[in-house]
């Protein structure tokens, strides 16, 4: 119950932050860039270094990499005969191909399956959610948003991104058996837990609710993709073709029916990909997965 609040109470915070004229415009940029240089390497560093590394990982890891890549062939096509934007078609493949799997996921899966289910949960989230938008996420981002592809400034832009960075850094410390110090871990947990308030504050400070916005269908699409065609997609391979039961089925349907990752959504708004559209993807996405996680929490609990 604390997580909702916290979730709920920060997006709000944020939508009344608007009002207080001693917060700087820029405010959200500000907190975007604190959560991309510490919240997140420190996510990485407290958790990757003692994550069990076995075959048993392709199944969790996969949901992110499957998800993402049917939202880029979807939207990808859509935009083609619809005559959408590159930028439009960026911010959607982002922030519908990547759901928040940690902020959100982790709180939801340990409520429903206990201390093993995170386990889980935690293996769909870091080499899989966070290693795609760190790779796959930052690429497109830089594609979409400058129309030329230019491999060299986006491999910099990927080798340079300081998730990334920790992200490799903390594997190596994995294949090295290192684990840190609990002082020192309990430090990149502390840090690390500051992702969720202060990005929903920076999304609470940045939502419009205009009636007149073009950006209403296009939030519907992306929202109908995340919250059901992204969850139908991981039941239909896993469950009906590679036939998994259990908890780690339902655990990964759940997951990718998460709301939008909202690091995604930051990436996308400071790429300049409809940021508009991209913080609208997080303020009414989060409140809408909760009835639809409830649907399929009661769809898949009998797999």
């Amino acid at each position: 119950m604390s997580s909702l609040i916290l979730l709920f109470g920060c997006l709000a915070i944020g939508i009344l932050l608007q009002r207080v004229r001693d917060f700087p415009i820029n405010s959200p940029l500000v907190l975007n860039q604190f959560i991309i240089y510490i919240s997140l390497p420190a996510l990485a560093l407290y958790y990757i270094p003692d994550i069990k590394l076995d075959s048993t990982l392709l199944l969790p890891v996969g949901v992110a990499w499957i998800c993402f890549t049917a939202s880029a062939l979807f939207f990808w096509t859509m935009g083609k005969i619809f005559g959408w934007s590159r930028k439009l078609v960026g911010c959607l493949i982002l922030t519908a191909g990547l759901g928040n799997t940690s902020f959100i996921g982790f709180p939801v899966i340990e409520a429903l399956y206990g201390a093993e289910g995170l386990k889980t949960a935690i293996l769909i989230d870091q080499p899989g959610t966070f290693v795609v938008l760190s790779t796959l996420g930052i690429a497109l981002a830089a594609v979409f948003s400058k129309g030329q592809p230019d491999v060299k400034a986006i491999s910099k832009k990927i080798l340079l991104f300081p998730p990334f960075i920790m992200f490799f850094l903390a594997l190596l410390l994995n294949v090295l058996q290192y684990s840190f110090p609990n002082e020192v871990k309990d430090v990149f947990q502390r840090l690390g837990s500051t992702v969720t308030p202060l990005a929903l504050v920076s999304v609470g400070m940045q939502v419009r609710i205009e009636r007149r916005s073009k950006h209403w269908r296009f939030l519907a699409l992306g929202l109908f993709f995340q919250l059901v065609l992204a969850p139908l997609l991981i039941y239909l391979l896993y469950v009906q073709v590679l036939g998994v039961r259990g908890e780690l089925a339902q655990i990964t349907i759940m997951e990718a029916a998460m709301a939008p990752m909202i690091t995604a959504s930051i990436v996308a708004a400071s790429y300049g990909l409809k940021p508009r559209l991209a913080n609208m993807m997080i303020g009414f996405g989060i409140p809408l997965s909760f009835l639809t996680l409830t649907i399929w929490y009661w769809l898949v609990r009998g797999i």
